[in-house]
């Protein structure tokens, strides 16, 4: 179903690519646009292990897209070193494969929140990360990915100086 990477030496281990998605402050989530133009639109998110989540509003171009089709494509990259003199880049990154639900169920959507909240305060207290979600709560809307397949590469000089 999902292909198979051409360049196996250049493959992350599922413990790169987790450690990858833990480090990662945005990525960029690809849907299925209007008109069959794909729409990519970078993004912040968390990963909990198992999925991964997303806020957004409650209508838009994003949400139009995942009703449509809730298939999607998510792109982490934790590195794009540009090296001039080799004509190239020393990149690593991942790519996710998975299905985005709309979480409508309130304690799912608070529970995916307080991850996100953490994720980027992880310093604040928990009282205040609260108050920051009680007051953005009303227009809020929790995408969460169901992860079908998951892969990353790196440059092949990464690779070869063993820098994951």
């Amino acid at each position: 179903m999902f292909r198979e990477m051409r360049r196996k030496k250049q493959m992350l281990s599922d413990e790169v690519c987790k450690a990858v998605l833990n480090r990662g402050s945005c990525g960029v989530l690809a849907l299925d646009g209007d008109d069959g133009y794909p729409y990519a639109l970078p993004i912040s998110y968390v990963y909990d292990g198992e999925k991964v989540y997303f806020h957004c509003a409650k209508s838009g171009h994003k949400l139009d897209a995942i009703r449509r089709n809730p298939k999607a494509s998510f792109c982490v990259v934790d590195q794009d070193q540009v090296v001039p003199e080799e004509y190239t880049t020393y990149f690593r990154s991942v790519i996710l494969f998975g299905t985005i639900r709309i979480l409508e169920d309130d304690s799912e959507k608070m529970a995916a929140i307080r991850k996100l909240a953490v994720k980027y305060a992880p310093e604040d207290t928990a009282e205040n990360r609260q108050k920051a979600i009680d007051r953005d709560w009303a227009p809020l809307c929790m995408l969460e990915m169901t992860i079908d397949h998951m892969s990353g590469k790196e440059a092949k000089e990464l690779v070869r100086m063993g820098k994951a």
